[in-house]
């Protein structure tokens, strides 16, 4: 039997506006991933701490707040020192492209902007998970 890919979708930082990242969510549940959301205001410590007990194979982080450059890089590095360096995380939300190399060089493995089809973020999981 084939286990599931299991995904943790996470809101970092004070953004209050989660229903983008509850699209994704659902959208990947119903491809048939395994989906855990942490729900909204989490700090990169507890997303770290959730992507380690829940055994996550992808960290899906959506922000909207403009934090994206300070949050996602201190994410990928809590999560490689917790030893979890096959772990895929993607990003998405509200993210200036000119931003988008930046997070990439952090760790970052795909950005996902407004208007990405879900399709788009299933393949690439799908492609991308070790």
């Amino acid at each position: 039997m084939e286990k599931r890919v299991r995904v943790l979708v996470a809101k970092p930082g004070l953004d209050g506006h989660d229903r983008g990242a509850k699209v994704v969510a659902r959208a990947l549940r119903d491809a048939g991933f395994e989906v855990i959301y942490t729900g909204l205001r989490q700090t990169p410590e507890q997303i770290a701490e959730a992507a380690l007990q829940e055994d996550v194979n992808v960290i899906a982080l959506s922000l909207l707040s403009g934090a994206h450059n300070h949050l996602f890089p201190r994410i990928v590095e809590l999560i490689h020192e917790k030893g979890m360096t096959d772990v895929l995380i993607i990003g998405g939300g509200v993210i200036p492209d000119a931003d988008i190399p930046v997070l990439k060089t952090a760790g970052i493995s795909e950005v996902f902007t407004p208007g990405t089809s879900t399709t788009t973020i299933i393949d690439y999981i799908k492609e991308n998970v070790k």
